[in-house]
């Protein structure tokens, strides 16, 4: 059975969420999570959503209906807003309480988009939350970004793709580290380390280059519009984990991937 995950692009209908300069909360939540869940699917993840249009519920109603539903895991999309324009500029994820898987894909999620380019403010408590008190599954709140930061924006609308496809990744890495995903094409029993995973191909070239120069054996593998940085094939568990250290540190962020 695959995993099922609802997501949740946040506010939406009477409800903008924050605005700044024109810009709603709503429409740049519903655009990144639509982007998400296509890249879940393609990857065998049964994926339902809150909302695929502009209408508004209550989180309690979204609470319910991810409950109702029996999905895995409930992931909501944001952006954050600060008091003053251009004060604060980041990503976080928000989860009821530091345990259990939730925090690791919370981490996971946080870890890719950083490597995007975003500022990493960490995982936070947030018990108060309707979408995170009344799911009875593993939830995390994405904060993807300031709304009223014009930094966050630019990496916001220029990496858009890039950001879709990092939260969609940090969502698999845990998925992958606690159970079955689909074939990846490696050969079952062996494992490799993952460097990065792009939608641009451009950026795969380069970090590949960057891989090689470095003298680790970095290949490049496309798979529904998804470019895959990787480095080697392992046999085993440990030698894929001595890589993964060395990748670290040399500064790159690393998910191990088994077949």
């Amino acid at each position: 059975m695959p995993y099922s995950i609802m997501l949740d692009a946040g506010h939406g209908g009477r409800d903008p969420g924050a605005v700044y300069n024109g810009r709603s909360e709503k429409d740049d939540t519903l655009a990144l999570t639509l982007a998400v869940g296509e890249i879940l699917q393609s990857r065998g993840v049964d994926v339902l959503y809150t909302r695929t249009t502009d209408v508004y519920e209550t989180p309690y109603q979204k609470a319910m209906e991810a409950n109702e539903a029996g999905v895995d895991f409930f992931v909501s999309i944001h952006r954050n807003s600060s008091p003053e324009a251009n004060t604060y500029s980041g990503v976080e994820s928000l989860i009821f309480d530091r345990s259990g898987i939730k925090l690791e894909m919370a981490e996971d999620i946080n870890d890719q988009l950083e490597a995007v380019g975003f500022v990493n403010l960490g995982v936070k408590e947030r018990p108060g939350l309707v979408v995170l008190r009344r799911t009875d599954m593993p939830a995390v709140l994405v904060e993807a970004g300031f709304i009223n930061s014009d930094t966050d924006n630019l990496l916001f609308d220029n990496n858009f793709n890039d950001i879709a496809a990092a939260i969609a990744d940090g969502i698999l890495d845990t998925l992958q580290r606690n159970g079955d995903l689909p074939d990846n094409g490696l050969t079952a029993g062996s494992y490799t380390v993952q460097a990065g995973a792009f939608r641009n191909g451009a950026y795969a070239d380069r970090l590949q280059q960057e891989l090689l120069e470095q003298d680790f054996p970095a290949v490049i593998s496309q798979d529904n519009g998804i470019y895959r940085v990787t480095v080697g094939t392992y046999p085993t568990l440990d030698e894929a984990a001595a890589m993964e250290r060395r990748l670290k540190r040399a500064g790159y962020q690393t998910v191990i991937v088994s077949a």
